[in-house]
């Protein structure tokens, strides 16, 4: 079985969440049934609100091609990288090795396509991802489009992001952010679905 190399960190929660989901979608019978995960927790990865939004700090792109490449060196033979945000720097982290990487924004829009063909896809998450268009090009791909949580207040942007502090919250989180896409469905908006961006815990640097 092909072992999956895990560029980890942003947060660490988040990570521990995303393998989680990996161990819960396996339906093993015996633990050598589930599928090998190298990890690189790096909770040190630079800031990437901080060089994307603020322009102030560094470049997360060479410890992200870093982490990867010491991923491969250790045996992994494919690639993950569970932060939204980060994709923004997917192209130097397949650059890097070569390795396949699994790309989590394309892949998601590809299922979101499965779903709500056509339609338009409410995305919950960072600040950065709608600076940078992280989840556009890939939803203009599948022929959906964007609709981000740009109202003011406690429950929009970063501040929404980081409401939640561990996967006990989550539920809660996640409910309440979709209070705020209801809203906007009551004022017209057509949405489709929810793509829920998740960050867990209050000091994360996504």
């Amino acid at each position: 079985m092909r072992t999956v190399g895990v560029l980890g960190g942003m947060g660490p929660e988040a990570t521990i969440y995303f393998m989680q989901q990996v161990v819960a979608a396996v339906p093993a019978k015996d633990d050598a049934d589930h599928i090998p995960l190298l990890v690189d927790n790096n909770p040190q990865v630079p800031s990437r609100i901080k060089a994307i939004i603020e322009g102030t700090g560094e470049d997360p792109a060479p410890v992200l091609a870093q982490m990867a490449k010491r991923l491969v060196g250790a045996g992994a033979r494919a690639l993950v990288m569970p932060c939204n945000t980060a994709h923004y720097y997917a192209e130097e982290v397949r650059a890097a090795t070569d390795m396949p990487f699994l790309d989590m924004v394309s892949l998601s829009c590809r299922e979101a396509a499965q779903i709500a063909p056509n339609g338009k896809v409410g995305l919950l998450g960072s600040p950065a991802l709608q600076k940078v268009g992280v989840f556009d090009r890939p939803l203009a791909t599948e022929g959906l489009k964007p609709v981000y949580a740009t109202e003011p207040g406690p429950r929009s942007g970063h501040h929404s992001v980081h409401q939640g502090a561990g996967s006990v919250r989550i539920r809660g989180t996640y409910a309440y952010r979709c209070g705020s896409a209801d809203d906007r469905r009551r004022r017209g908006r057509d949405l489709h679905m929810l793509y829920g961006i998740f960050t867990f815990g209050p000091r994360n640097r996504r």
